[in-house]
C-alpha cells in the first residue's frame, strides 16, 4: 500500500481525466501539501499519475516517456513494454511505485509485478485513498452526467474527506479526442 497520495483517473465519452491531490507524507508527518503528481507526456496526448515514491516515479516518467517515443506514441504497446522491463531490470524491479497512463481513448494501470491493467469502467485509482476515490468515482459515472473531469475532481474531494494522507489540493490533468 502506498501512502501520501491518492490519483483517480476517469474516462467518459471523448475525455479522460486524471487528478492528483498535493500530499507528501514521511511516516506519520505531513512533509508537502502542494506536490504535483501528474504529468503530460508526448506533446501533452497522454497523461500519467504516480502513487509512491518520487525519486522512483521520475524514473518511470522518463522510462515511460521513452517507450511512448519507441513505440511512436502508441499507449498500450508503450505500457507492456515498460511494465516487462520495469519486472526483468535488476534496478527497476526494485522502484516501488504506481502509474495510471491515459490518452483520449486508453487508459492503464501500471505495476512493477508486470501488471498492465485496462479498466473495465473507464475509472482506475491508486494510492492510499485510491479505493475511496475509484467507488466515488464509480458512483459517480453511472448516476450523473458529470464529466470525467468533474467526476474525477469530486472523487478526489471525497477521498480527501476520509483518507488522512490525502488533501484536497488538487491537480488536474485532461486529455480530448476529436469528436467522431
Amino acid at each position: 500500500m502506498f501512502h501520501a497520495t491518492t490519483i483517480c483517473a476517469v474516462r467518459r465519452g471523448n475525455q479522460t481525466a486524471i487528478a492528483g491531490d498535493g500530499q507528501v507524507t514521511v511516516d506519520t508527518h505531513i512533509v508537502k501539501g502542494t506536490a504535483r503528481k501528474l504529468r503530460r507526456l508526448a506533446g501533452g496526448q497522454v497523461i500519467a499519475g504516480f502513487a509512491g515514491s518520487a525519486a522512483d516515479a521520475l524514473t518511470l516518467f522518463e522510462k515511460f516517456e521513452s517507450k511512448l517515443d519507441e513505440y511512436r506514441g502508441n499507449l498500450r504497446r508503450a505500457a507492456v513494454e515498460l511494465a516487462k522491463e520495469w519486472r526483468t531490470d535488476r534496478v527497476l524491479r526494485r522502484l516501488e511505485a504506481l502509474m495510471i497512463v491515459a490518452n483520449a481513448t486508453e487508459m492503464f494501470l501500471i505495476s512493477g509485478n508486470g501488471d498492465v491493467l485496462e479498466p473495465d469502467e473507464g475509472v482506475a485509482a491508486i494510492g492510499s485513498g485510491g479505493t475511496f476515490a475509484q467507488s466515488a468515482a464509480v458512483a459517480l459515472l453511472r448516476h450523473t452526467e458529470m464529466s470525467a473531469a468533474t467526476i474525477a475532481e469530486n472523487s478526489l474531494h471525497i477521498a480527501a474527506s476520509i483518507c488522512i494522507y490525502t488533501n484536497d489540493n488538487i491537480t488536474l490533468e485532461t486529455v480530448e479526442a476529436a469528436p467522431a
